[in-house]
């Protein structure tokens, strides 16, 4: 059995985030769990793994697809601590041309909820330096990765997806847009620090919010975004006082667990007058509880509720994503013929090296009219022979590695042409006394 790209994974058109932050890994835990998922599934040669917001994939290069997803499958759930049932309906499984196709797309931004964000790129970046770091990708993963950047920077360069495109964290500033009159007069409690909290905050600045608080885990982080946003920075440990003030707040934190629940939510809205207060959660898993949407003037979105809002811009994305599916299916098409013609490789060598004996079995045969030239007469026919042979080699190798990309039609032309130019017993003997001979001489 060949080896090929497989991918298992959930996303946000699958499952929703409810079942999406179950089986997320954060970034400082996914190098550690690569290790753990080599050990639990053995199917899968290599292996990548990435967990954003909005999709959980595993990417692999195996022989045996159906085994590598079924020790996957184990691995997830019993590394996250979650029925195989309760995200088995979720799950996609690519192969072959459909996973390369997938990777490419991620990478180009075609599969985001907000078509042609910019983000992907960076998380496919890391998923792929975790895997190269702990070891666990090898020749196909590099090079499938390092092809997918390219797509991506050649649908980037080539076609407008990603003008006028929201991220995630400008959809969710535009929500908060939409919800009150003007943010000029509002408070923002901005919970995280980074680059969605950035990008975030960067986009409450452009509509016109002067009012911003930074709370996070690593408090350095916040004061450094607070002054350069010129917002104030407040401890994490110390943030809900800050609660009462905040008319928005945004959730990005990298957490395991709900950081606000309802209980503390209530008494914090009761403080505020039951003035609306609009909570968005950009965290998966989530940052807040979702029973606070059930307090009066509490308005909780978490990210999959920004889908909406992203739609009303897709449109012209959209027209532009038909031109960059077209580019990645070009690509596609290119990686295989590579991915095919690695096994054609020791066949190649085979092949050349048949050739290469039998014109050395030609000239040992004449050998002994050859010796009555002169040298320059002799480099000539050894330049003769030597340049009819690479051109009969470079049709044949070229053949090949064009129909390596319909394997195994590709597999099969290998080995009859291996076969058909095999020396003869006779040229192997003569071969094996003229080396006889040279060690009779030294």
């Amino acid at each position: 059995m060949r080896e090929t790209v497989v991918i298992l994974g959930v996303n946000h058109r699958t499952a929703p985030v409810a079942v999406r932050e179950r089986l997320a890994y954060a970034e400082h835990d996914a190098s550690a769990a690569l290790a753990r998922l080599r050990q639990a599934a053995p199917a899968l040669g290599e292996a990548a793994l990435i967990s954003t917001c909005n999709r959980v994939e595993v990417i692999g290069v195996t022989a045996d697809a159906e085994r590598a997803w079924a020790e996957t499958v184990a691995f997830l759930a019993r590394d996250r601590g979650i029925a195989a049932d309760d995200f088995a309906p979720a799950l996609y499984r690519y192969r072959e041309r459909d996973a390369v196709r997938h990777l490419f797309r991620v990478g180009a931004s075609l599969d985001s909820l907000v078509v042609g964000e910019p983000q992907i790129l960076g998380q496919l970046k890391n998923a792929y330096a975790q895997a190269a770091e702990t070891g666990t990708a090898g020749l196909v993963l590099h090079r499938a990765f390092h092809k997918a950047f390219a797509v991506a920077k050649r649908v980037r360069k080539t076609t407008l997806i990603g003008r006028g495109s929201v991220s995630v964290a400008s959809a969710a500033v535009n929500l908060a847009n939409k919800i009150f009159d003007t943010l000029a007069d509002k408070t923002v409690l901005l919970m995280g620090a980074g680059a969605m909290a950035e990008l975030t905050a960067r986009n409450l600045q452009r509509l016109g919010v002067r009012s911003l608080i930074v709370t996070s885990r690593t408090f350095d982080h916040a004061v450094a975004l607070a002054r350069e946003l010129g917002g104030t920075a407040a401890p994490f440990d110390d943030f809900r006082p800050y609660l009462r003030l905040a008319d928005v707040v945004i959730g990005s934190l990298a957490a395991a667990r709900t950081v606000i629940g309802p209980e503390e939510f209530e008494g914090v809205i009761r403080e505020r007058r039951y003035r609306p207060a609009l909570l968005i959660d950009l965290g998966v898993p989530r940052n807040f509880d979702a029973r606070l949407n059930q307090l009066e003037n509490v308005y909780l979105y978490d990210i999959d509720d920004l889908s909406g809002v992203v739609a009303e811009s897709r449109e012209e994305r959209e027209r532009e994503a038909a031109k960059a599916e077209t580019i990645v299916e070009s690509e596609v098409g290119s990686f295989l013929r590579w991915l095919n013609g690695l096994e054609l490789v020791p066949a190649i060598k085979d092949i050349r090296s048949s050739v290469e004996q039998l014109r050395d079995f030609e000239l040992l045969r004449h050998r002994a009219w050859l010796a009555t030239l002169e040298p320059a007469e002799r480099e000539r026919i050894e330049g003769l022979t030597r340049g009819l042979v690479n051109k009969i080699l470079h049709r044949i190798l070229s053949g090949l590695r064009e129909s390596g990309a319909e394997a195994p039609n590709g597999i099969y032309a290998a080995e009859i042409a291996r076969r058909l130019l095999a020396p003869d017993s006779a040229a192997d003997d003569l071969l094996d006394d003229q080396a006889d001979d040279g060690d009779d001489e030294s």
